[in-house]
């Protein structure tokens, strides 16, 4: 509750937080637009496929002349994460193997990392997470997007004593999205394709969060952050609004739908039938807490808590998340107080690639929101056990055989090159999974 003074004085020792960002897609630039009212933080280098892109993106969210003219910008990654004057990096290009590169090559310069590449993060962040705390820097979930923010919803219920029944957050989710394909998710979002066009709006990556993947990927970043389970076979959606959120998510021998209190979920803002949900939870995150003790149970009722029909569970929400709007609370924490906000400890969750419709062998996989596979969220153990194929994998390698629709893909079922992000990938398994890699050296 002190970030802004720290920050203030920061600035009045005329040594700000000086950030290099990695993408300056939509998350990027929502951040750049805070930059002006922010105080103590300054972003030196901005990297970006098409640094032109990235310098127009400053001029669009109002920069002025002098800022982007004092602001370096450059092609490569790497050369943000070197860059002498940096303290802080943030990665935003959402790509899975471009932000274990790139954290790696922040963490061997000894800079913080706050990773809004959160499929990278489930893919690897244990290691890397791990990797950043032997050198000496924090590696860090990035606020404004859902995952830190439960993870600080989470952290609030421990530490004042509760139980976490279950974390997770809000969606538009339907079973049939599954199937969607670029080439149909613009009218899910009410949009023509002309209209996106002009928007900018990448279809697959706008996919990604329509077929169910994002959410997947999301929740298994929360679940090996929190130390919470993860549902036996995939995420449930179930429609779900805020004043519901105690009564059904809680254990089913408590009443509700989980298999057991401690376990992350994602709730639909629509009925199975299209209609849509009362007080829905559509963008925002959510935590159910369970009172330790019938007088905590008491205040629950004395204070108008919405509890479930015991009494016993209570919820406690953010409506909404505001993206690349709040990341400076990830950037000032890492800096001045050494503290990451949200990290994974653990690998509890997966997000594994299931095929969208009958493939056959040869095909080519273009991972999350594309038009072969969409991420199912599992357990680690299942997804080791089984073999499964990692979504953050499952992007140009060559299926070696036909995959029935809906099936679980196995990484023997695909060609899968050598790269960083592979042996990364291996190398988290072997340090924190029970049980052997899925994926056999090559």
């Amino acid at each position: 509750m002190n970030l802004h003074h720290l920050a203030l004085r920061r600035a009045a020792a005329g040594r700000p937080v000086r950030v290099g960002l990695i993408g300056a897609g939509k998350f990027g630039s929502m951040f750049l637009a805070q930059m002006p009212g922010m105080s103590g933080v300054e972003v030196a280098v901005i990297a970006d496929l098409d640094p032109e892109r990235a310098c127009a993106a400053g001029r669009t969210v109002g920069w002025e002349a002098a800022r982007i003219a004092k602001t370096a910008f450059v092609a490569s990654g790497a050369e943000a994460c070197t860059h002498p004057e940096i303290e802080v990096v943030v990665e935003a290009t959402g790509v899975p193997a471009a932000g274990i590169t790139h954290a790696r090559a922040a963490i061997a310069a000894k800079k913080h990392i706050v990773m809004v590449n959160v499929d990278a993060d489930a893919l690897a962040g244990p290691l890397l997470a791990a990797e950043a705390q032997a050198a000496g820097v924090v590696y860090s979930l990035a606020y404004g997007d859902q995952p830190a923010l439960v993870c600080e919803l989470v952290d609030w219920a421990r530490a004042c004593g509760f139980e976490v029944a279950a974390a997770g957050k809000g969606t538009k989710y339907l079973p049939a999205y599954h199937a969607v394909t670029p080439d149909d998710v613009w009218a899910h979002y009410g949009l023509t394709p002309d209209e996106a066009r002009r928007g900018g709006m990448n279809p697959q990556m706008f996919n990604s969060f329509l077929d169910g993947t994002k959410s997947a990927i999301e929740m298994a970043a929360i679940a090996n952050a929190c130390e919470l389970a993860v549902p036996a076979d995939g995420l449930n959606f179930p429609p779900c609004g805020v004043d519901d959120l105690p009564q059904l998510l809680r254990s089913r021998a408590a009443g509700g739908i989980l298999d057991r209190d401690g376990m992350v979920e994602v709730v639909s803002c629509l009925e199975r039938d299209g209609r849509p949900v009362f007080r829905d939870l559509r963008w925002g995150v959510y935590v159910v807490l369970r009172a330790p003790t019938e007088y905590a149970r008491a205040c629950f009722k004395e204070y108008g808590l919405k509890t479930d029909a015991s009494g016993w569970y209570a919820a406690m929400y953010k409506p909404y998340h505001l993206i690349g709007l709040e990341l400076g609370i990830s950037i000032l924490s890492a800096a001045l107080r050494g503290e990451a906000t949200g990290q994974p400890h653990g690998f509890r969750g997966d997000a594994v690639a299931v095929a969208k419709r009958a493939l056959r062998a040869g095909e080519m996989l273009d991972g999350e929101g594309g038009y072969t596979v969409w991420g199912k969220l599992v357990p680690a153990e299942r997804s080791l056990a089984e073999g499964a194929l990692p979504i953050g994998l499952a992007h140009k390698v060559e299926l070696l055989r036909d995959v029935a629709a809906g099936q679980i893909l196995r990484c023997s079922d695909v060609r899968m090159p050598e790269s960083e992000a592979v042996r990364a990938r291996r190398d988290m398994e072997r340090r924190f999974a029970p049980k052997p890699a899925a994926i056999a050296a090559q």
